[in-house]
């Protein structure tokens, strides 16, 4: 059963993301026993960061049929996310996941097996939504999850092509979820789409082997990639675009937590492009709004607004 959507828009969304949402269960700074509940799942928090900037944005996924799942409706109808493309699942449980922290960084526990996104089917996807917008952003997460999922993944990102819809890929390698050979080719088998590729530097470094990061550029130039973000974390990001190479250092804030700066990279910078910036703007932005959601807790609750990334922006000038 389709969740309702009473945003009222009878167009379909600008841009899409299709995966798994996670409610997320993470560690208290102030007393370590204690769990603060927040939102969580790469693609989630991907539309979660679009709608912040002003974007159009859309969710294709399943909850399940418990609290969890209509927290999440609550919190993509708070944040005007069209959930047309949400379905209710009867038989399946709603993704979980905790976060702890220690010297050594931030650590990510799951509780997702058969969860109602893992249960995803091709037959399943609103081919209208996609039709009609505009970019599909998908993640190698989506991918991992299940079998079902990763053929829905794929058949989403063809249904996108035939329609002229701009595909973003962030290929999140977990080996935690699959094989590292597995992952490897399904990345492989996706790049073929992708018309931006937004990977991190350790996902970069598992799927070529290469530890160099305009080496890895070179790589992925050799693949036919017209356009690479390649997140390098505290060091920033490199953009390769039309044969130029820009590197956009990383912004100096108060660190707490970097739970989501990649997915709100991401957003930040697709929303940007559909907004009608140039790659090298858009990515400058999205720097800056990846630095500032790692100054709060949680993955969605320190996601900024765009008079926050613009007063960063300026402040670095």
């Amino acid at each position: 059963m389709a969740a309702s959507d009473d945003v009222g828009r009878a167009r379909g969304p600008a841009i899409l993301s299709i995966g798994e949402p996670m409610l997320e269960l993470n560690q208290s700074p102030v007393e370590p026993r204690q769990f603060l509940q927040g939102f969580g799942g790469d693609t989630s928090n991907f539309c979660c960061v679009v709608a912040r900037q002003g974007g159009s944005v859309g969710y294709i996924t399943r909850l399940g049929d418990d609290a969890f799942g209509r927290r999440f409706l609550d919190l993509w109808h708070e944040e005007q996310i069209d959930v047309r493309g949400v379905a209710i699942d009867p038989h399946a449980h709603t993704g979980l996941y905790f976060v702890t922290h220690s010297e050594a960084g931030h650590e990510f526990s799951y509780m997702r097996k058969g969860s109602a996104a893992s249960r995803m089917r091709p037959e399943d996807l609103p081919l209208d939504l996609i039709d009609q917008a505009k970019f599909l952003h998908v993640s190698g997460i989506s991918q991992a999850i299940s079998e079902t999922a990763c053929d829905t993944v794929f058949a989403a990102v063809e249904r996108a092509r035939a329609a002229g819809v701009a595909i973003a890929y962030d290929p999140n390698v977990r080996l935690k979820l699959w094989p590292q050979a597995r992952a490897k080719a399904i990345v492989e088998a996706t790049l073929q789409y992708v018309d931006y590729f937004l990977p991190s530097f350790e996902d970069a470094q598992i799927l070529t082997g290469l530890s160099d990061p305009d080496a890895i550029l070179d790589r992925f130039v050799s693949m036919g990639l017209e356009q690479v973000c390649l997140k390098l974390g505290s060091r920033g990001v490199i953009v390769a675009h039309e044969g130029e190479r820009t590197h956009f250092p990383a912004h100096r804030v108060a660190m707490v937590d970097a739970t989501g700066a990649g997915d709100c990279f991401d957003g930040a910078f697709i929303t940007r492009i559909a907004l009608g910036d140039s790659i090298a703007n858009a990515a400058r932005y999205a720097n800056a709004a990846a630095a500032l959601a790692t100054t709060g807790y949680g993955a969605v609750a320190p996601i900024p607004r765009p008079d926050a990334v613009y007063a960063l922006l300026e402040t670095a000038a």
